[in-house]
């Protein structure tokens, strides 16, 4: 892409055409052999990375079911997600997760493991996922919440999750947690 003012680059809903630095224009170079082109600022050189966000959530249990929220935000708003979003600058993941447990459903957590971290092709957001208990709080809807709700591990609402990761989660946790429930592909 030579004109790099006509031609924007994406990432996903946002599109980058200036340098965050000096506000020339940016354009696609490959910087080193074997690696994707980047974005590069035509005046000062500076490499403009579209790296990833991150978002730290978790899976827990209340009386025996996994605690879900409707959200009620877009994207996918109205579906089912455990409570989780993104990290901030300079915070830590574990706590991340466990301050936006707080704010969504009013739980506090401590966290037992990492579940996994999840991404997928197309994605600017890596998921990391832990599996928590329960210390504290008095479940309730709360910060960016329609509702929340606990399912019993065989009757979560699978066709109406969220996320791709929101899915994959829930089956490594159902998985790994209640081996004896059979969850669909």
């Amino acid at each position: 892409m030579s004109d790099a003012l006509a031609h924007p680059v994406h990432s996903g809903p946002d599109s980058y055409r200036y340098c965050p630095k000096c506000g020339s224009g940016l354009e696609r170079k490959r910087v080193k052999e074997g690696e994707p082109e980047r974005l590069v600022c035509l005046a000062c050189r500076f490499v403009f990375y579209l790296d990833p966000k991150v978002a730290a959530c978790t899976i827990c249990t209340v009386d025996g079911g996994i605690v879900l929220l409707r959200r009620a935000i877009e994207p996918s708003l109205g579906k089912w997600v455990f409570p989780g979003g993104f990290v901030d600058r300079g915070e830590a993941v574990p706590e991340a997760a466990m301050r936006e447990t707080l704010e969504e459903v009013n739980l506090q957590v401590t966290l037992t493991g990492i579940l996994d971290a999840y991404s997928f092709p197309g994605s600017d957001v890596v998921v990391i996922v832990y599996a928590a208990e329960v210390v504290g709080g008095e479940l309730e809807s709360r910060d960016e919440c329609l509702e929340v709700r606990v399912f019993p591990p065989e009757d979560l609402p699978w066709d109406d999750l969220a996320f791709e990761s929101t899915r994959a989660a829930l089956r490594d946790y159902v998985r790994r947690f209640f081996p004896r429930v059979r969850v669909p592909r």
